[in-house]
Formats: structure tokens, C-alpha cells, sequence
């Protein structure tokens, strides 16, 4: 029968080997870790494969053959007779109309997007508000932009118009004027009617965006800044604008791009005037291939890329001077 012998190691040998032992797993978990990380190209063109296909259909096949239509030359039926060069870019500039058309986006543009900014702001401070009905105030203030903007339009059309026009019956049966007023017919009126139909069914996006960047404002901040002595007037533009930043900025945005590209309403209320004198330039692409003189598809894609390209520099520009203001008030 044989002794069992018991090797009693030593400790220091046993404190390297666990040293060893404990920075081992450590260092396959970090190259385990960076394998992980590493993903393969074509893993991440795979899972990225439906979004890109999205973007080449929608975006990047219509934009050239915008391009494209741009550079032929049609027939008044809207059928290619070949290639027209950059006449049609030069046609568009060099139009009697496009100044007038010019002037017209801007003041469309900058009117709308400005009253909705403000009117927004205000209203999504009153939302924010504990009030008994205030969830049924919120749905009535999204009707506007989930109803159709044709339909919309519409309406308006009918709550403007001369003879049986409900805003014309009101202001006469109280006093107000003595005539109705022609809002779509009148010169002076045209632009005005349509701005306050822009700003109609921009309120509802607005105002949601603006609860929502409240509603992300910390309560002990603000309970901070009360309790420091801060007036309302020094909390909200201390406090609630900065914070309201990147609210004020998607808003923003979204509504330049919304507004400037706003066919239906222009061109529903606007349709009973000759000319371009209230058109914008996306109204304008449009009646250059379908209603005017010229009925030039070349000339209205041509217009169509300028119109892009517009947009693309109003953007970049805000988005810098954002930046810009940003970096200073550091």
C-alpha cells in the first residue's frame, strides 16, 4: 500500500500563477471586446442596405432626373425633343416675373415661419399648464395639421369669400366694415389671407414640438432659480430660452423647409389670379409646365433645381449662424 504525498505549494508561486490566472481572462476579455466592436463592412452595409435603398429611390433617382429634365428641351405636350443644354437655367433668371416671385417666397417664408415661432411659444406655455379640459384642447389643436392641406384650403377659400364668406358676414353684421372685403381678389389683402392660413396648419407641429422641449426642462431649476429671487421675466429668458435651444432650432428648420415648399395652400387660394404677382417658387415651377404661356417642363425642372439648391444655402445659413451664437455665448 502506497503513501499519498501532499505537495504543499508555495505561496508566492501560487500568488504569480494566480496574478497570471486573473490577468489573463482580463486580457482575452479586451480582445474578445474589440473583435465585438469590429464590425465587418459588409455586416454594417447589410443592416443599412434598406435605408440606402430608400434614399437612392426617393432622393437620389428624382433628383437626377430633375437634373436630367432640366438640360432637354419638350414640346408643349410634355414630349423630349432632345437636349436643350443650360438654356432653361438661363430662361428661368432670366424671366420678368422671377423678382416678383423672389420678393413673394421671402416674405411668405419669413412671415409664417416668425408668427408660428412666437404664437407657437405661447400657446405651448398655456398647454403646459394644469387646466380641467386640457387634453381635449390638445386634440383640437392637432386637427389642423392632420387634415388634409387641400381640404384646408378649401375651407379657407369659402370663409373668405366676398359674398357668402363667414369672416366677411361677421365684420359686416358687427360694424367693422362697411364692405365686404375681397381677400383673395384684392392686391393688397392676397398675401396676408395666405399667411394666415400658412400659420393655421403650421401651429399644431409647432406647438407640440415646443410642449415637448418644456416639458424637458428640470423642475429644480427652475425651483432654483425662484428660490434665488429671479423675477417670471428672468427665468424664462435665462432659463427657458437656453434650454428651449434645440426645440427653437428643429422648429425652426422644419418649418422653413415646410413652408417654402407649401404647394397646396399657395396655389388653392391663388388659382383665381392670372400671372405670377402672388406666386412662390415652388407654385411658379409648377405653373411654368402646366399654366402659362411658356408650358415648358425644361424651364419648370430647371426651376425645380434652383428651388433646391435654395433651400440647401437658407438652411446651411441658419444652421451656422446657430453655431455661430452658440460658440460666442461660450
Amino acid at each position: 500500500m502506497t503513501e499519498r504525498t501532499t505537495v504543499t505549494p508555495d505561496p508566492a508561486l501560487a500568488a504569480g500563477s494566480g496574478d497570471r490566472r486573473s490577468r489573463m481572462p482580463s486580457r482575452r476579455r479586451r480582445a474578445h471586446a474589440g473583435r465585438i466592436g469590429r464590425v465587418h463592412p459588409l455586416v454594417a452595409l447589410l443592416w443599412l442596405a434598406p435605408a440606402l435603398v430608400l434614399i437612392l429611390g426617393v432622393v437620389l433617382y428624382p433628383a437626377l432626373k430633375l437634373f436630367d429634365a432640366s438640360r432637354g428641351e419638350y414640346s408643349i405636350t410634355g414630349l423630349r425633343k432632345g437636349d436643350a443644354g443650360w438654356s432653361n437655367y438661363a430662361k428661368v433668371l432670366e424671366h420678368p416675373d422671377l423678382g416678383t416671385v423672389l420678393r413673394n417666397t421671402v416674405v411668405w417664408v419669413v412671415a409664417v415661419v416668425a408668427f408660428t415661432i412666437v404664437l407657437g411659444l405661447a400657446l405651448a406655455q398655456f398647454l403646459v399648464k394644469s387646466f380641467p379640459g386640457r387634453r381635449f384642447v390638445r386634440w383640437a389643436v392637432i386637427i389642423p395639421w392632420a387634415a388634409s392641406l387641400v381640404i384646408t384650403s378649401q375651407l379657407f377659400v369659402l370663409l373668405y369669400d366676398y359674398n357668402y364668406g363667414i369672416i366677411n358676414h361677421v365684420l359686416t353684421s358687427l360694424h367693422v366694415i362697411d364692405t365686404p372685403i375681397d381677400f383673395l381678389g384684392n392686391d393688397s389683402w392676397t398675401m396676408f389671407s395666405m399667411v394666415v392660413v400658412g400659420v393655421f396648419v403650421s401651429l399644431p407641429f409647432t406647438i407640440f414640438v415646443f410642449i415637448a422641449g418644456l416639458g424637458a426642462i428640470p423642475d429644480d431649476v427652475m425651483e432654483a432659480a425662484t428660490v434665488d429671487g429671479a423675477s417670471p421675466w428672468q427665468r424664462y429668458r435665462s432659463i427657458t430660452l437656453p434650454l428651449m435651444r434645440p426645440a427653437l432650432m428643429i422648429a425652426t428648420v422644419l418649418n422653413v423647409i415646410y413652408v417654402f415648399n407649401s404647394f397646396p395652400i399657395i396655389y388653392t387660394l391663388n388659382d383665381r389670379n392670372p400671372g405670377y404677382l402672388h406666386d412662390t417658387t415652388i407654385t411658379f415651377m409648377y405653373k411654368l409646365a402646366f399654366k402659362s404661356q411658356e408650358k415648358d417642363v425644361g424651364m419648370s425642372a430647371a426651376a425645380g433645381i434652383f428651388n433646391v439648391l435654395l433651400i440647401l444655402v437658407v438652411v446651411a445659413v441658419y444652421l451656422k449662424i446657430i453655431n455661430w451664437r452658440e460658440e460666442t455665448s461660450r
